[in-house]
C-alpha cells in the first residue's frame, strides 16, 4: 500500500494556502487588538474569541492545506468528513470568533447587511444551504467541479458562506439580529437535519460507488493532477485510489454517509443544548424581573 509522501511537501502542506490564513489572522490581530481604538464602540478582544478564531483558522488548514486534503481526493469517507467540518462545525466557531462590534461594523457595509438581511431568513437560509449542499453531491455535478480547480475552490468557498447563513438565525451574536425564539429554533435544527438526509441516503443506500472521481481512473487521475500539480502526478506510477486504501469503493461511500450524518447529529445535539440552556437562562431572568415588579409595590406599601 502507497503512503502520501510520495506526492512531495508542496502537495501534502500547501504552503501558499497556510501563508494565506496567516495574512488574515494577522489581519485580524492588528484590527481587533493594535488599531481597535481607531474604531468607535470596539471593545477589548477576549481570549475566547481569539481561541475560536484561531481553532476556526487551525480547522480550515487541516481540512484544505494538510495532507487531510490529499486523502479526501483519495477516501470519500475523508471528503465526507472534511466536508462536515466545512459546513457543520467551523461556520459556528468562526462566527464566536468575531467580536460583536465587527460584525456590526460589517453590517453598516450596505451590500453586506442586504446579503445578511436575506440570506438569513431562516426559510431561505434553510434551502438555500440544503440545496446547494444536496446539489454538489449529486454524482455528475460532483465529478464536474472536482475536475476544475476553480469551480472547486468556488463551490467550497460559496458552501462555507452559505453555512455561515444557515447557522446565524440560531446562534448569531448581536442582540438586534436575532430572529428566532428557543421553541422556534428548535423546530428550525429539527428542518435542518431532515433536509440534510435526502444527500446522506443517497450515498450511504447507493447500490454501487456513484462518483466517477473516485471509480473512473481518467476522472481521478485528472481531479490528482490539479491536487497535485500536473508535473508531480505525471511522475507517478499510480492507477486509482485503491493503492492507498484496502476499503472497497462502495463500503467507502456509505462510510462516508454514514459519518457524515453521524457529525451532523453530534453537532446539532449540542446546537439543541446551547439553544436549551440559552431559553432556560431567559425564562430564569425573566421570570425573576416579573417577580421583581410583582414585589416592588407591596414593599412600598
Amino acid at each position: 500500500m502507497l503512503t502520501l509522501d510520495i506526492f512531495g511537501f508542496k502537495a501534502l502542506w500547501s504552503p501558499y494556502f497556510l501563508l494565506g490564513l496567516l495574512a488574515i489572522t494577522a489581519i485580524y490581530f492588528l484590527i481587533t487588538i493594535k488599531f481597535r481604538s481607531k474604531f468607535a464602540d470596539s471593545e477589548p478582544l477576549t481570549k475566547k474569541q481569539a481561541g475560536l478564531f484561531l481553532l476556526s483558522m487551525a480547522l480550515i488548514y487541516a481540512i484544505k492545506g494538510s495532507p487531510l486534503d490529499l486523502m479526501a481526493h483519495l477516501m470519500f469517507y475523508v471528503h465526507m468528513i472534511s466536508m462536515a467540518l466545512l459546513v457543520l462545525v467551523i461556520p459556528p466557531i468562526f462566527i464566536f470568533g468575531i467580536p460583536v462590534w465587527i460584525w456590526r461594523k460589517l453590517f453598516n457595509i450596505k451590500v453586506i447587511h442586504s446579503l445578511f438581511y436575506f440570506f438569513t431568513k431562516p426559510l431561505i437560509a434553510l434551502f438555500v444551504f440544503n440545496g446547494l449542499f444536496s446539489m454538489y453531491h449529486l454524482p455528475d455535478v460532483f465529478d464536474q467541479v472536482m475536475q476544475s480547480f476553480w469551480l472547486h475552490a468556488g463551490y467550497s468557498t460559496l458552501l462555507f458562506i452559505v453555512a455561515i447563513f444557515m447557522w446565524w438565525p440560531l446562534i448569531n451574536p448581536v442582540p438586534e439580529q436575532q430572529r428566532l425564539s428557543g421553541l422556534k429554533k428548535v423546530g428550525y435544527v429539527f428542518a435542518d437535519g431532515i433536509l440534510i438526509t435526502p444527500a446522506c441516503a443517497l450515498i450511504i443506500f447507493a447500490p454501487g460507488s456513484i462518483y466517477a472521481t473516485y471509480s473512473d481512473p481518467e476522472v481521478w487521475a485528472q481531479v490528482m493532477s490539479l491536487c497535485v500539480g500536473p508535473a508531480t502526478f505525471a511522475g507517478l506510477s499510480i492507477s486509482g485510489p485503491e493503492l492507498f486504501s484496502s476499503m472497497s469503493l462502495l463500503h467507502d461511500q456509505q462510510l462516508g454517509g454514514v459519518l457524515m450524518k453521524i457529525i451532523q447529529e453530534i453537532v446539532y445535539a449540542v446546537i439543541l443544548g446551547h439553544v436549551f440552556f440559552e431559553w432556560y437562562r431567559k425564562d430564569q431572568a425573566d421570570s425573576e424581573r416579573e417577580l421583581q415588579q410583582t414585589l416592588k409595590p407591596s414593599l412600598i406599601e
